[in-house]
């Protein structure tokens, strides 16, 4: 954001513009364009949140609730019905704050769900109006990413070598939440680099150790970080190919005697110069029988992972005490892996972001009634989950059957329209 474009913020703020404060305090808490001033920027949203702006009512709501590290509360924050309704309305007034803010949200589908056709036209009509962060964001609107949810197919199989000038961090920083694991992933990289360095400069590096553990419930993204790393590895030129061979239990032990070691040893060979992606690995061990193959197959590995220490990246998988429990029942294991990533559940914003980026994906559009009615089925499902709950695998099911529900309602029409053809009501969201 240029300096003119914030004075000219800052003047319409002073003015008394609502919708203008609101844009201060975002910018003044999150400190992209400035230093970080947490006072100042609440100070800005409550002054907008009594008189009435909505928006700046439900930034505040979730500044208040959450740690004061969390920056990104304009991507974070759940923005309401009442907020999208309000900022459309003075929009339509003439007042190009408003146009702006909410061609904004409709531009980047972070706290509602994605309409580049709506996001236009406010921001231009806030642009002609002379609004110089309209004319910024307008430049954008062609080039806004879609969202990548970490649950994407990818357009390539794992088991082929990566693009060179793919840009893996930047891909990981566009992931749906996993704060906590991009700072790993981040950590690591940046420790990898170091040592590199020293060698390079005559200094002695500290031994790394390359293979990792990624602990957490199920759909939080486990397998679409390790396919990065392993394409940061590559980058780094630790890996030659940095692809990613992704198995299971049944993947690699055989059902007779003779047969677990050339079926490890040919997944092990099928990722050489990659990583072996092991999801469950607790299950190669398990204390209920005696396991023969099972650990005939941990062996394997192990004794791979020496031979291969130059060609080869193992990460292990799974739900965290099992996974710890496994590790720490195998000398071999435990010394060759020391490096845990835990992955944090979704919340129910992450979710619901989750789910608008598969309506854009899908090409659906949803009204507004039933985009609330979504996220108040995530926030329960959210509120009674166990330990099985499926975080963004919830979500694709549950997205696969609205549209199920939506197709059901649609049949009944006579020859629908383009629009009824993609639109989801909240009749269609019966959970």
């Amino acid at each position: 954001m240029r300096q003119e474009t914030i004075n000219q913020l800052s003047q319409a703020a002073i003015a008394g513009d609502t919708f203008a404060m609101t844009y201060l305090g975002v910018i003044a808490y999150e400190g992209k364009y400035a230093q970080r001033d947490t006072q100042t920027a609440l100070q800005y949203l409550q002054r907008a949140s009594q008189n009435g702006v909505i928006w700046a009512r439900d930034l505040l709501l979730f500044a208040m609730r959450v740690n004061q590290n969390e920056t990104n509360i304009s991507e974070h924050a759940l923005i309401t019905t009442g907020a999208t309704q309000q900022l459309e309305q003075y929009a339509q007034q003439g007042n190009c704050w408003a146009a702006t803010a909410i061609g904004e949200l409709y531009m980047r589908g972070v706290t509602t769900f994605r309409n580049i056709s709506a996001a236009s036209q406010y921001l231009q009509q806030a642009a002609n109006a002379g609004c110089l962060l309209a004319q910024e964001l307008l430049g954008g609107v062609n080039e806004s990413p879609s969202f990548n949810t970490g649950m994407q197919t990818p357009s390539k199989p794992w088991d082929q070598p990566v693009p060179d000038n793919h840009d893996y961090m930047k891909e990981l920083q566009g992931l749906i939440g996993l704060s906590r694991v991009k700072g790993e992933v981040e950590s690591l990289r940046n420790f990898v680099l170091v040592q590199k360095q020293r060698e390079a400069n005559g200094l002695k590096p500290a031994s790394v150790s390359y293979h990792c553990v990624f602990s957490g419930s199920p759909g939080t993204g486990k397998t679409t970080v390790a396919r990065i790393v392993a394409g940061i590895y590559k980058e780094m030129g630790i890996l030659k190919k940095g692809h990613l061979v992704e198995v299971q239990r049944a993947d690699l032990v055989g059902e007779y005697m003779g047969q677990t070691a050339p079926k490890t040893n040919a997944k092990i060979d099928e990722a050489l110069d990659g990583v072996l992606f092991i999801d469950e690995a607790y299950s190669l061990a398990d204390g209920s029988r005696d396991d023969q193959y099972g650990r005939e197959a941990v062996d394997t590995i192990l004794k791979r992972m020496e031979d291969d220490r130059d060609r080869l990246v193992v990460i292990l998988a799974g739900y965290s005490e099992p996974i710890k429990g496994f590790i720490h029942s195998n000398p071999g294991l435990e010394s060759r892996f020391n490096r845990y990533i835990h992955f944090d559940d979704y919340t129910a914003d992450e979710l619901l972001k989750i789910f608008a980026f598969n309506l854009e994906k899908a090409q659906y559009t949803i009204t507004r009634d039933a985009y609330q009615k979504v996220y108040e089925v995530i926030s329960n499902a959210v509120a009674q989950k166990d330990e099985r709950f499926g975080n963004a695998r919830y979500v694709r099911n549950l997205f696969e059957r609205i549209i199920q529900r939506q197709a059901d309602r649609v049949a009944n029409l006579h020859n629908p329209s383009r629009e009824e053809l993609g639109k989801i009501e909240k009749e269609d969201i019966n959970e």
